[in-house]
């Protein structure tokens, strides 16, 4: 979800001082509403943080960070229909919104959906071809799928943007795993492991039974 950071506490809450500052000002400004939202969420202060995104859409309804925004702490809760909807709401108002369709497609996955999840994976990709998260993702996707060859393309994507992103070489374990490419499958087990990754019990046996080959 996108979220701006911060490297110390007292940055974001100054940053919510000069926000709240500018709204005394201009009580109708979508953008400083929401604004102040995310240097509230940056403090965890999320119900304070959500009636600003709902304020924010109630003066800029076309804003569509702030749908996703809604979505992530829908998600918080374990909402998966309000994560969906309020996604759903923000590639309506921003089309081509590639954060709005990888979350969609998050969601599908979670449920079981794949072929919903493929489609816009596949769409977010499309729109932002830097998008790390939904190249992994689609990994995942096509792996669960039976799709093996479009699990380690788009993993494989996922790591020329990140060398280090765990996912990625998890999936790529288990896809070369499936197609009986064990030394390859051993290598990104093996990073994915010192990435701090937690691999599935049963994938390390079966990947040490073919080392012992």
């Amino acid at each position: 979800m996108m979220n701006q950071q911060y490297d110390k506490p007292k940055d974001a809450e100054e940053y919510i001082a000069r926000q709240r500052k500018i709204l005394a000002n201009n009580p109708d400004c979508g953008t400083t509403r929401y604004n102040l939202a995310v240097g509230l969420l940056a403090v965890k202060k999320y119900d304070e943080a959500e009636k600003e995104l709902l304020a924010t859409l109630e003066n800029s309804p076309g804003l569509a960070e702030a749908y996703v925004q809604l979505g992530g702490l829908c998600l918080r809760r374990g909402d998966m229909d309000g994560c969906l909807a309020y996604n759903k709401q923000a590639v309506k108002a921003k089309p081509g919104f590639s954060e709005g369709y990888g979350n969609i497609g998050f969601v599908h996955l979670q449920r079981g959906e794949v072929e919903e999840a493929i489609k816009n994976l596949e769409r977010a990709t499309a729109f932002n071809f830097r998008y790390i998260q939904a190249f992994a993702t689609l990994g995942s996707a096509y792996l669960m799928n039976g799709m093996p060859d479009k699990s380690i393309e788009n993993s494989l994507k996922a790591l020329e943007l990140a060398p280090d992103f765990p996912v990625a070489h998890n999936n790529l374990a288990l896809a070369y795993l499936e197609k009986g490419e064990y030394a390859k499958a051993a290598e990104h087990c093996d990073r994915a492991l010192e990435l701090g990754y937690e691999v599935a019990p049963q994938i390390l046996d079966e990947i040490d039974l073919h080392r012992e080959k």
